[in-house]
């Protein structure tokens, strides 16, 4: 059966750091159909160097067209955050079936909700920032999704610009973050290092939870995660 025909969901195509790489975006979008896909997440950061406006606009219209409901956060780098929310909002209206859930969350096809928060997940000492940066405190992330206490049925799906803390492997991270998922026990986390520069692929269980790092799309990297099976393929548009 075809992702298209499916009403619920059960593979999704991973994505992080465009980066204004559009050319890579539209390469992957084009591979949906083949890929067999649900959905499609974007973790930022979206926009490169020059007109941020501009690439938010060129990415969220390629999102956009996709033949699946596609979901995005912001990056660290995507500030101002009033002129992000700006794009987002305008592209919104004109595409029913993409959905920023910086601080939010909306709903997959099935039994499913996705969930998430851009920037960068600091210490709870250090206060948030959307100008230069995109940049907040984790019990602010852990106020804005509270509502998920009540969406307890629903299978879920975080997007975070940050790595959680994993104390098994001895990876760093936001352990405040790792809480967080042991809290609400999401099916997938995709999320990735912001002071990484390069093209990283990675997975690991958080408890109940994988977490995909489904590498740099400006490098042509992504990710297929299969809900059902736990299954992770990768591949590359270069």
């Amino acid at each position: 059966m075809s992702a298209t025909a499916r009403k619920f969901t059960r593979k999704v195509l991973a994505l992080a750091r465009l980066e204004g790489q559009h050319d890579y975006l539209e390469r992957t979008v084009k591979l949906i159909p083949d890929l067999d896909v649900d959905a499609l997440v974007l973790v930022g950061d979206l926009a490169g160097g020059g007109a941020k406006a501009e690439a938010y606009r060129k990415a969220f219209k390629i999102l956009g067209q996709a033949p699946v409901p596609s979901f995005y956060v912001p990056g660290p780098r995507d500030a101002p955050v009033e002129e992000y929310l700006r794009e987002a909002y305008n592209i919104e209206i004109v595409f029913p079936y993409l959905h920023g859930v910086h601080g939010s969350f909306a709903f997959a096809p099935g039994h499913v909700v996705i969930a998430g928060m851009g920037g960068e997940i600091v210490d709870r000492e250090q206060g948030r920032e959307e100008v230069t940066r995109l940049a907040y405190p984790a019990w602010e992330v852990e106020y804005r999704l509270k509502v998920l206490r009540e969406l307890k049925d629903y299978q879920k799906v975080f997007l975070f610009a940050r790595m959680p803390a994993h104390k098994g492997l001895h990876e760093a991270g936001s352990e405040e973050l790792a809480e967080l998922i042991k809290t609400h026990n999401p099916r997938l986390v995709v999320a990735y290092d912001p002071g990484y520069t390069g093209s990283v692929l990675k997975h690991e269980w958080l408890g109940k939870s994988l977490v995909v790092a489904p590498g740099s799309l400006a490098e042509g990297d992504f990710t297929v995660v299969d809900l059902h099976e736990a299954k992770i393929e990768t591949g590359n548009v270069r």
